[in-house]
């Protein structure tokens, strides 16, 4: 008999792409078939996926980039697309669509929700992204990674938490050395895509550290492409032992190295932190939709693991008084070590393939 089949949507950016992973390493271990839909920014997530998951490249689109010109081919790119994944599904005939959010999740979902076929939808923040606000009373499950999450009226919601991957989970609790005098690590990490601001006011804030701080500090920081060679320069110029890199593909060693960590407040990096277990200084995307970062960092910050910094306020004098008060308190940088460990939710992939199984149960029966 063959393996039942899941079709994950997922694109864009690692918020969306590392809890659809962390989803498919799950599915797969469950006996499933899973397949993987994206564009080509999600696609560069894919490396850390399982060998074995099929991955497909779908025609999609947003209004939120380009000119004129490509917001006009908008609709006709996602028509293109949700015609292609109708045949798909046909073809393929999925025991469940699940969609993590992001614009190329849209014609999975819209295939799915033409065919009847069991559909469900991920939120990792705790405020509904664009298309999952779209799909939410459009699917017959609706799963939340941050609680409480904002929902359209009417719709039901179970909270899951963010589902991590494997790799993040290995590291789950991992021991924590609080600050001392001795060799401290400082991970700096701004989501998937880096975040200008970090690079901008987090290297003078380390370098305004006292020097007998500063000279035990060695900092792991991601920063954009056009960002990179300043930040590496600018670490250089004043001392400070610093790895620059656009991505980190062994972030949650690096993590769990770190003694401190400092960072956007995206779902993803809020779970990881929750997971592992560090104390955190966030500093929310003020532009994000609903602000949903700050709400994403309340559970952190509400049980005193992490401390949130509003963009606006995120100056190097006030970053580093801040990286002073967990650096000089190592109590009470344990404290939020396991403080940030009790918020955490390490079955969150497997509450939710319980709901993926239950509904294609469900589905089974129509």
């Amino acid at each position: 008999m063959t393996a039942p089949l899941l079709i994950i949507a997922a694109g864009g950016t690692g918020g969306h792409m590392f809890p659809a992973q962390a989803l498919a390493e799950v599915m797969l271990a469950r006996g499933w078939r899973v397949k993987l839909t994206t564009d080509a920014r999600g696609a560069r997530f894919t490396g850390g996926f399982p060998h074995t998951v099929e991955i497909e490249e779908i025609s999609s689109a947003t209004f939120a980039r380009g000119g004129i010109a490509a917001k006009l081919l908008v609709p006709f790119r996602i028509i293109g697309g949700v015609a292609g994944a109708v045949m798909g599904l046909m073809r393929d005939k999925p025991a469940v669509v699940v969609g993590f959010g992001g614009y190329p999740s849209i014609p999975a979902l819209t295939a799915a929700w033409i065919l009847r076929r069991p559909r469900m939808i991920h939120e990792q923040n705790g405020v509904l992204g664009r298309v999952n606000a779209f799909f939410a009373k459009r699917v017959d499950m609706v799963a939340c990674g941050t609680w409480p999450t904002a929902l359209p009226e009417g719709v039901e919601a179970h909270h899951t938490g963010n589902p991590v991957r494997k790799s993040v989970l290995e590291r789950a609790g991992a021991g924590y050395i609080a600050p001392g005098d001795y060799p401290m690590e400082l991970l700096v990490i701004g989501g998937s895509q880096g975040a200008r601001i970090l690079s901008e006011v987090i290297p003078p804030a380390i370098a305004n550290l006292p020097l007998d701080v500063l000279r035990n500090i060695r900092v792991s920081h991601q920063a954009r492409d056009e960002d990179g060679q300043r930040v590496t320069e600018f670490y250089a110029e004043n001392g400070i032992n610093a790895d620059v890199q656009p991505f980190f593909h062994d972030m949650p060693r690096r993590m769990s190295e770190a003694q401190l960590v400092i960072s956007r407040a995206g779902a993803s990096s809020v779970a990881d932190l929750s997971i592992i277990g560090r104390p955190s200084i966030l500093i929310p995307y003020a532009a994000a939709t609903g602000d949903h970062q700050s709400a994403n960092a309340r559970g952190l910050v509400g049980a005193g693991a992490a401390i949130m910094v509003p963009e606006n306020m995120a100056n190097p004098e006030s970053i580093t008084a801040q990286i002073e008060m967990v650096l000089g308190h190592p109590e009470g940088a344990l404290q939020m070590s396991r403080a940030a460990m009790s918020v955490g939710k390490p079955d969150a992939a497997e509450d939710l393939a319980q709901m993926v199984e239950a509904l294609a149960s469900k589905g089974s029966q129509r």
